[in-house]
């Protein structure tokens, strides 16, 4: 009985390994200081400041992962991962460094894994980020043929006196809304319930509302806000912060908080980023709500309040502002051709979200 035999081929892993380093090779910078094949990945701290603090987040593509196996198409799924990882640390201001990737399926198939770390390289280089490792696993009999598990970890850095962690959040401040592009990574077991099982549509079939197909429609990236949050971290605050003894009121920034829009929807992800006695009120219809959403409402029946704890209707990521520089903000989104809303405000309360 051979390794083999048991259903792990080592050869396949072999190649795909050989590949993936030079996929990775194209993300490395001057401070990776080993290649990918060491047991673990080295990485310099060189040229960060001394107040530097590394933030971190792992996360996975969850059940979107589906609609890529069924439709045999796995480059967008990569950059599904990396984007939604640095959107998860931009929301404090931090720069990515580098990230790692776990693959693992039940028969590893060199070409897929490949398809799955180009998408992973190349969002890495659009962000500067270094991909300095990962793990492909094979374990037969653990997962159905065909399909894979996909997560990733990425780390990245910000000025201890730089951090934005909604600390400065007060009362009568504004709240935007940057647009997602479809439902990102979030909220896919209950569109595929309704969308493929209940209602049968065919992933190939066009939806008129939706102008495309519906495998299309439901592998859009999930975007990353990153290089839009870091043109928005140069800008000065027009009036002054409150007082307090954390971080983020010490920064004169503009930006007082920031909210990516992921698992939990608008309900919530923003009472993540509220202080105490802060409640954010958010405006309905005050932004378009992608036809996507209700397409799923309409054939699923699904309740309002589940929706909006399920997906993020539209909205990727939440920007809290003072409206004195409302101004100045709406400048730069509008420089970059970035849509946004004003959706909502910040009032007294408890922490929580209200719709209006």
């Amino acid at each position: 009985m051979r390794y083999s035999d048991a259903g792990v081929d080592i050869d396949a892993a072999d190649r795909a390994k050989r590949r993936i380093r030079l996929l990775a090779r194209r993300t490395f910078n001057p401070r990776v200081l080993r290649d990918v094949g060491a047991f673990g990945g080295f990485f310099a701290l060189d040229g960060l400041p001394r107040d530097a603090v590394l933030v971190s987040s792992v996360d996975g593509v969850g059940t979107k992962l589906k609609i890529a196996f069924a439709l045999n198409r796995h480059n967008t799924v990569g950059a599904d991962l990396v984007n939604h990882c640095v959107n998860d640390i931009a929301v404090h201001a931090a720069a990515p460094l580098f990230f790692l990737d776990y693959v693992a399926s039940g028969r590893l198939r060199p070409e897929v894994v490949t398809e799955i770390v180009s998408g992973v390289a190349e969002s890495c280089r659009a962000n500067a980020c270094a991909l300095i490792g990962g793990e492909t696993a094979e374990m037969p009999g653990f997962y159905p043929d065909g399909e894979y598990d996909l997560a990733g970890c990425i780390v990245g850095w910000v000025s201890r006196g730089r951090i934005i962690d909604g600390s400065g959040i007060a009362p009568g401040d504004i709240v935007l809304g940057l647009g997602s592009a479809g439902l990102h990574t979030n909220g896919y077991s209950l569109a595929r319930r309704v969308l493929l099982e209940q209602a049968g549509l065919k992933l190939d079939a066009v939806i008129p509302e939706l102008g495309r197909t519906l495998g299309d429609e439901l592998l859009a990236p999930h975007r990353c806000y990153w290089p839009v949050i870091k043109a928005l971290l140069h800008l000065k605050a027009a009036g002054p912060r409150p007082r307090s003894g954390r971080a983020n009121a010490r920064t004169s920034g503009v930006l007082k908080a920031l909210a990516h829009i992921t698992g939990g929807g608008l309900t919530d992800n923003p009472p993540r980023i509220l202080p105490k006695g802060c409640r954010m009120e958010i405006e309905m219809g005050s932004w378009p709500v992608p036809p996507i959403y209700p397409v799923i409402a309409s054939l699923g029946s699904v309740p309002q309040d589940d929706m909006l704890r399920t997906f993020n209707m539209g909205i990727g990521m939440i920007l809290v502002i003072a409206e004195s520089d409302l101004d100045a903000v709406a400048r730069v989104l509008r420089s970059r051709r970035e849509p946004f809303w004003r959706i909502g405000r910040i009032v007294r309360g408890g922490r929580g979200v209200r719709y209006i």
